[in-house]
């Protein structure tokens, strides 16, 4: 893989996962209810132990279907643009989710850590993302697809635990901050909405990330 495209891959991800969403909001209500360590080991689970299933799967899955038809490689990747541009516009005219705050009780770091990885991995919406998104920056003549898939996956899923990390930390005065205020969240939500819209549209008529 191009460095440059992974570099471009590492903004962008980034980027879409700057905003406060359903993760963020639950990662700090833990951290709020439960203290910063719970929250970190949640977030944790939700990005290295959920990759560690996610990642295998997405890869194998993908190079079958890249190496048996190119044709089906295209087709995958204007319907990962089109999934984009849904998800973007579904962000824009729906108002931001909040979880609900656990109770007082506060499970083990190991505890907190599987409920983590529990929650992604029967959330239907982080391995439907990273199928529509990372084939976008796949270059299919340069070099192990496999090997290209699985390094743009655990690179999502390192800046994921910086991301939410960061959340996890902050989910003291600034995290209850935030989420007492809702019309901020509509507002990042809506700019995140857009810049997954606009990502889409680039994919769909630029020919992908890898051209």
């Amino acid at each position: 893989m191009h460095p440059g495209l992974w570099i471009a891959f590492v903004g962008t991800v980034i980027a879409l996962q700057v905003p406060p969403g359903p993760d963020s909001m639950l990662v700090m209500a833990r951290g709020i209810a439960q203290g910063r360590g719970v929250a970190l080991f949640t977030v944790l689970g939700m990005t290295v132990g959920a990759g560690m299933v996610q990642l295998p799967l997405i890869a194998l899955g993908l190079t079958t279907l890249i190496r048996a038809s190119p044709l089906a490689f295209a087709a995958l990747q204007w319907m990962g643009a089109a999934y984009l541009i849904w998800l973007g516009l579904r962000l824009i005219f729906t108002a931001a989710h909040v979880p609900a705050q656990h109770d007082g009780r506060s499970p083990g770091h190991l505890a907190a850590a599987g409920e983590g990885m529990i929650a992604n991995l029967i959330n239907p919406w982080p391995i439907t993302f990273m199928v529509a998104f990372l084939p976008q920056f796949v270059d299919p003549h340069g070099g192990s697809i496999t090997l290209q898939l699985l390094l743009l996956g655990a690179t999502q899923k390192l800046t994921g635990v910086l991301v939410l990390g960061t959340y996890a930390m902050a989910s003291g005065s600034i995290g209850t901050w935030i989420m007492a205020h809702p019309r901020v969240r509509r507002w990042q939500q809506r700019i995140a909405g857009f810049f997954i819209v606009g990502l889409g549209l680039r994919m769909a008529f630029g020919g992908g990330a890898s051209h």
